[in-house]
């Protein structure tokens, strides 16, 4: 490790060596490191992440040396490495001092009493002074003999004052000074937006969940409300029917005393010889007592079937509703940050600064038609690629009209008409004219309960999975099962045409709070 240390060392210190940055790359989160000292740290472990902040890469970045910063790294290491050394006064006769400043338009060295007259003289005091260095020639302009004084951010070199009239004219300069407080700035607003953009996420999640949670609860409470109710009437037709029973089996015991005595009687006058009394007699005490009884204990059972059918229906569609938000959620472990390729949009297309909203205008953009541009078709891809695990992501549709949205592959056409389906390397559900369709062969009309505001994106790349889900009702629109993924994925929108502002609104992807 070294030990010569600075008041910027810190700043320009990778935090895993503890050393001065050496070949210094930057991860997507803005932190630094030395390449070597990354590398390592990847190769040793299953994910990749920072091993600053800690946030997680879906896919190993492809590391690029920051030259800025490698550029202040090398001028910081020169002058240590002169500090170490003790510069002598170029213009002591006998005993040499030590000097005190240099001169960069002089290219000499001063120790105290020499070094005056460039605090007297007019002329002098104009000269460029700093801590004494014993290679003066390394911070001279070899061209124009000048200091170099100047950062070409353009070309990333350091340059003098001539140079930006002659080879770097209209360059973005900025002096030496500057730079490295310019570039601590910047360090300090990214990890500012950092944060706010965390914060936003967490409010948004909070929103999201309480509506989710308030939604839910009053599901539960009205399905709850319905069971009670069922259960209620239910009770009330058993104590009836009971009532009933109880009715019944009085008046046929009634019946049976009634019957038992006439029986009695007959047999009385079945000893006697006056046969015509004992054929009026009998034919009085046979007279029909028959009544309509209510066949109640045979029809109590079809009764309740019906009472019990809507229980059960109930009680399924509480667990089945249970469950989709139990899968729901646990999907969501799963969402990435996306952010959309603008080198892939239609050329009316409208994306976002943050790469979060797309929409259609009505003006064609004088756009470069590279080969990975839709020209046709008003769709984005997404800037992620996937090609192994699970990742899932949401969009926002509230008020459009029309839109498709789904995952497609690297390989996917982009020029000219373009059939959506899984046989192109496409994975998606669509909405057109309030009619809901999968992207299959043949399309599959859907029929949703309601209009989906928020739509979630799931893929299991290694089942062969995609799934579509209404997020707000936390119910399944459509999945794509038993699919064979060989290509890279990415997140696919189509924003659908403008039609003179009758959907112009954009999609926008709903952000996630990444750090939790």
């Amino acid at each position: 490790m070294s030990s010569s240390r600075g008041p910027l060392t810190e700043e320009l210190q990778c935090s895993i060596c503890l050393d001065v940055f050496t070949d210094p790359v930057s991860t997507p989160c803005g932190h630094n490191f030395c390449k070597t000292c990354l590398n390592k740290c990847w190769d040793n472990s299953q994910t990749c992440n920072c091993p600053y902040c800690k946030e997680t890469f879906k896919q190993r970045p492809d590391l690029k040396i920051n030259t800025t910063l490698r550029e202040l790294i090398d001028q910081y290491k020169k002058k240590s490495s002169e500090k170490k050394t003790e510069v002598l006064c170029d213009f002591c006769e006998e005993i040499k001092l030590k000097a005190l400043k240099s001169c960069l338009v002089c290219q000499s060295s001063y120790c105290e009493t020499h070094l005056q007259p460039h605090f007297k003289v007019a002329g002098l005091k104009k000269h460029k002074l700093m801590e004494p260095v014993s290679n003066l020639e390394d911070y001279i302009c070899q061209k124009h003999e000048r200091p170099l004084e100047l950062f070409c951010r353009d070309d990333q070199t350091v340059m003098c004052l001539f140079c930006t009239e002659a080879a770097h004219k209209n360059h973005n300069t900025v002096p030496l000074q500057e730079l490295m407080f310019q570039d601590m700035q910047q360090m300090i607003q990214d990890r500012i937006k950092k944060i706010q953009d965390i914060k936003h996420s967490a409010e948004v999640r909070k929103s999201n969940t309480e509506k989710e949670k308030a939604a839910s609860v009053e599901l539960f409470a009205d399905l709850i409300r319905s069971i009670e109710r069922c259960q209620t009437e239910l009770l009330e037709m058993m104590e009836d029917q009971q009532k009933q029973e109880q009715e019944l089996i009085e008046d046929l015991e009634r019946e049976i005393s009634e019957l038992t005595m006439r029986n009695t009687e007959l047999e009385q006058l079945s000893h006697t010889e006056d046969h015509l009394h004992l054929l009026q007699a009998y034919s009085s005490l046979c007279s029909s007592t028959n009544r309509n009884w209510p066949e109640i204990s045979m029809k109590t059972h079809e009764i309740l079937k019906p009472l019990r059918r809507a229980l059960t229906q109930l009680q399924e569609t509480l667990h089945e509703k249970l469950a989709q938000i139990t899968e729901l959620k646990w999907m969501q472990q799963y969402a990435v940050d996306v952010t959309l390729d603008p080198d892939t949009a239609h050329p009316k297309l409208i994306l976002s600064d943050d790469g979060k909203q797309v929409r259609c205008g009505n003006i064609w953009q004088n756009l470069a038609n590279n080969p990975k541009r839709f020209n046709r078709c008003p769709a984005v891809l997404g800037k992620q690629a996937f090609s192994s695990g699970k990742f899932y992501f949401e969009v926002q549709v509230k008020k459009k009209n029309n839109w498709d949205i789904g995952v497609a592959t690297e390989s996917i056409k982009r020029k000219g008409p373009i059939t959506l389906c899984p046989s192109n390397g496409y994975w998606a559900v669509r909405l057109r004219n309030n009619e809901y369709k999968a992207h299959s062969t043949p399309p599959v009309s859907l029929s949703l309960r309601v209009k989906p505001q928020q739509v979630g994106v799931f893929v299991d790349y290694e089942e062969g999975r995609v799934s579509f889900y209404d997020v707000e009702s936390s119910s399944h629109i459509y999945s794509f099962t038993g699919q064979s993924f060989t290509d890279k994925l990415y997140p696919y929108l189509n924003a659908a045409h403008n039609r003179g502002g009758n959907n112009s609104v954009p999609l926008i992807i709903t952000p996630f709070n990444f750090n939790k």
